[in-house]
């Protein structure tokens, strides 16, 4: 195979394949992730186009947050069983029929099913977990910074692609748009065929600065079911914390910001190029924050660094409406919320590995990942819902800095003893 090849060259020049599956997971998690972002700069073409209420489509992207969330456990445990290239060669097929289907849609209910449901399912075989199973799998050193590229590739993804895809859809309609995204999902598709394998092992390999073959983690969990997973974490305080910090998270960025910012600012007369250009240096930020959040994780207290995170993140969510709405203001909104849009995750990702063992991180953080998109559904249709009754995004601002707000202290008690071996 093509990898194998490819390996034996890395090895003689000394660089480890992992990096290659970490660069193939990036560019994947980047469209995936653009992917899931694109339907908030489609918000206003197809109200526009079809006359369907802020709540109708906050609807279908709420059901699209909390299955992209729900399946990350299920999706953990299929990766673990059947394989991270088999997995993510399936969960890219599912949402191009999705996104591809989409085209042809007349009514509100084929919005919700096309991309509530068969979009959030198929983005959320992958979700958060491809990620944290290959820093987890093919990396021993290295592991929060490898989290921190993964992680700042979805955020990223999420908000760079968004300036190009209002530029396509003012251009040629959303339509034109939606064909883009079916493009990228193929070159991804082509990428994870060629270059994807599932364990080190598979060339011969130990995981990057692994020397010799670890025992299991005393207290892992042996079973792979989700399930099992999710009852023996559910006794440990830390799972709770990092459950519920996670929520606050997803509501504050994915569910509020990234599904409403268009609509917020054209309220205030931003046309949707101005606006995605300010989630692009939110992303671009992003990029920045997130890797040096994994550096920042392989070297301090996680617990310290996400009371940080969350409580500059609620800050700048409340000073957001002081911004005035005008391009300046909103810059700085944008690098300042940007370097703390997902730096939470690498040190949760961290804990949780910490408490539960490597071998079954997958399986517990998407659980807690779970969390993070029950939080971005909660978001997503409670602002527009706001926004449909009060004529203003503004409370949602105030709710979602608050609960940030809240989260910083809560983080702070996220210490524990690893979970009881299942029988």
């Amino acid at each position: 195979m093509l990898s194998v090849a490819i390996s034996t060259r890395f090895e003689r020049r000394g660089i480890h394949y992992g990096w290659m599956i970490a660069a193939v997971a990036f560019l994947t998690m980047l469209v995936t992730a653009g992917t899931v972002g694109a339907p908030s700069v489609l918000m206003l073409p197809l109200q526009k186009e079809f006359g369907w209420e802020a709540s109708e489509i906050s609807a279908a992207l709420a059901i699209r947050f909390f299955l992209f969330g729900l399946m990350a456990p299920f999706a953990a445990a299929l990766m673990n069983r059947y394989g991270l290239r088999r997995m993510t060669l399936t969960a890219l097929s599912v949402v191009f029929a999705g996104m591809g289907l989409s085209l042809f849609m007349r009514e509100v209910w084929q919005l919700i099913i096309l991309w509530g449901f068969v979009v959030g399912i198929g983005t959320g075989l992958t979700a958060m977990v491809l990620g944290a199973t290959i820093a987890t799998r093919w990396f021993t050193e290295r592991r929060g910074l490898v989290i921190g590229i993964l992680t700042a590739s979805t955020a990223t993804g999420q908000l760079v692609f968004l300036p190009l895809i209002a530029a396509i859809t003012e251009a040629g309609g959303w339509r034109i748009a939606v064909a883009f995204i079916l493009v990228m999902l193929s070159i991804c598709a082509t990428g994870i065929l060629l270059f994807m394998r599932d364990r080190p092992s598979d060339l011969g390999l130990r995981p990057y600065g692994q020397l010799h073959e670890e025992p299991a983690p005393t207290g892992a969990i042996q079973s792979n079911s989700p399930i099992d997973a999710l009852i023996d974490a559910s006794r440990t305080r830390v799972f709770w914390v990092l459950f519920l910090s996670f929520f606050v998270c997803g509501a504050s960025t994915n569910g509020l910001i990234q599904t409403h910012f268009v609509p917020l600012c054209a309220d205030f007369g931003m046309t949707a190029i101005t606006a995605t250009s300010i989630l692009a240096i939110v992303g671009i930020f992003d990029l920045v924050g997130t890797i040096a959040s994994g550096w920042l994780s392989d070297r301090y207290d996680n617990r310290w660094l996400l009371f940080w995170y969350y409580g500059l993140r609620g800050l700048s969510l409340i000073w957001l409406p002081f911004t005035g709405f005008e391009f300046y203001g909103l810059a700085i909104f944008a690098i300042f919320y940007g370097l703390d849009w997902v730096a939470t995750v690498p040190p949760t990702v961290k804990l949780t590995a910490q408490r539960f063992g490597r071998d079954r991180a997958n399986l517990v953080f998407g659980w807690v990942f779970t969390g993070h998109q029950i939080g971005a559904a909660f978001a997503a249709f409670g602002g527009g819902f706001i926004r449909d009754n009060y004529q203003s995004y503004l409370p949602a601002l105030t709710i979602a800095g608050a609960l940030c707000l809240l989260a910083a202290p809560l983080v702070l008690a996220g210490r524990g003893n690893r979970v009881q071996a299942t029988a």
